[in-house]
């Protein structure tokens, strides 16, 4: 399988991981010897209630037995978008009421950007340096690393760039910005917090001009923060939200929330000002229902910092720099880029997954499920700081 795997399944690097999968349950999947892995990356904070939670795969069961795929998004009244969408929005903050959703949270950023020029009549994008919004053109045209860009220019135009946490920048949104797209915390960066009530300053400076404040929470979302919304932490409440990742329990979808008044927008002048096929499919709308309801009906909001405090103490480590990033979205900072290399790699041995950043090359990811116990918790800690320790000599 691995060879065919190399042969017909195009790769995203010359050294995938490659393990073999078998299986995946709670916090481990497991290989094709049987082997366990304690997953501490959550499929990159996907997998937010752990693999194959019974109320997401009875979800799925449930749906498929009644109807698949049966028409292009927006036309048929199905009941499972139905009740995601209005669950979303029972629980954001008004007027963000209105939800569409799409296969992937690239798609919902590219959804986002249409939108923000739509609604504004002006073509300039802000975003960040240093940020990640996804890989399609218009999400790569607002990634904010150019090593990553150059090979695909020339991209969408009028997208400038501002630092994230600096103030001073925030001047540079102007009367000519459509919208400004910011990661509530910055992840490819390093898991970066705003500080000083950034985000607060850039949403007023947007009400300032008329532009919208797009941010993206595909990955501090849903729980992972210690809040339901990552931006809930920040005292600010965006034009458009978007989600992805951790809302579909492991399933693939992606959705961007505004005020109706924006929204509706989108379906005239030109109608089908945005369109997708398979958004709102019902498989993987009821799988994201699962998934939500299973969060705000438990304890696994509040317990991400309860977590988060286990996880500070016991990675406490003379290489190990910091711990950055809140809730169960966190990183370890190692002294150099290679150490964090082995670091993975050893771990995967040992039976621990974690993975990398895309941009700060001294961070290891840890974004466990939600769902992690406190014994898992202590296990992968264990491992990490006894394979830090044979590093060491």
């Amino acid at each position: 399988m691995k060879d065919d795997f190399f042969k017909y399944q195009a790769q995203t690097t010359p050294f995938p991981l490659a393990m073999e999968v078998a299986k995946a349950k709670g916090s481990y999947i497991y290989d094709t010897d049987g082997k366990a892995h304690l997953d501490f990356v959550a499929g990159v904070s996907a997998c937010s209630i752990g693999h194959c939670h019974p109320a997401v795969v009875k979800a799925i069961k449930d749906q498929v037995d009644s109807y698949l795929h049966v028409m292009v998004y927006g036309e048929y009244i199905q009941k499972p978008a139905i009740e995601l969408t209005k669950l979303l929005a029972k629980h954001l903050p008004n007027p963000l009421n209105k939800t569409y959703l799409t296969n992937s949270g690239t798609e919902a950023i590219e959804g986002a950007l249409k939108l923000a020029r739509r609604v504004t009549g002006r073509s300039e994008i802000i975003a960040a340096h240093k940020a990640y919004h996804g890989n399609t053109m218009g999400s790569l045209s607002v990634m904010g690393y150019e090593e990553r860009k150059q090979a695909f220019r020339p991209l969408i135009p009028d997208v400038k760039f501002i630092a994230f946490n600096n103030e001073v920048d925030i001047n540079k949104i102007t009367h000519k910005t459509a919208g400004v797209i910011l990661e509530t915390i910055q992840g490819g960066a390093g898991f970066i917090q705003p500080k000083n009530g950034y985000l607060t300053k850039v949403k007023k400076r947007c009400d300032e001009v008329g532009a919208l404040l797009i941010l993206d929470e595909i990955q501090p979302g849903i729980g992972r923060t210690g809040k339901l919304f990552g931006f809930e932490n920040y005292n600010v409440i965006p034009d458009v939200v978007v989600l992805g990742k951790g809302l579909g329990g492991g399933m693939p979808v992606g959705a961007f929330t505004a005020a109706s008044k924006h929204m509706d927008l989108l379906s005239e002048n030109p109608m089908l000002g945005h369109i997708t096929t398979f958004g709102g499919n019902p498989v993987i709308a009821s799988a994201c229902l699962a998934t939500v309801n299973t969060i705000i009906n438990s304890e696994l909001i509040p317990n991400t910092l309860t977590k988060e405090i286990l996880f500070r103490k016991h990675l406490a480590h003379p290489l190990i720099t910091e711990v950055r990033g809140i809730g169960l979205m966190l990183i370890i900072i190692l002294p150099s880029a290679e150490l964090a290399v082995e670091l993975v790699m050893k771990c995967k041995e040992k039976g621990l997954i974690l993975f990398f950043l895309l941009f700060e090359k001294k961070a290891v990811r840890i974004t466990p499920p939600l769902t992690i116990s406190e014994e898992e918790i202590l296990l992968g800690c264990s491992i990490i700081k006894e394979t830090l320790n044979e590093l060491n000599n």
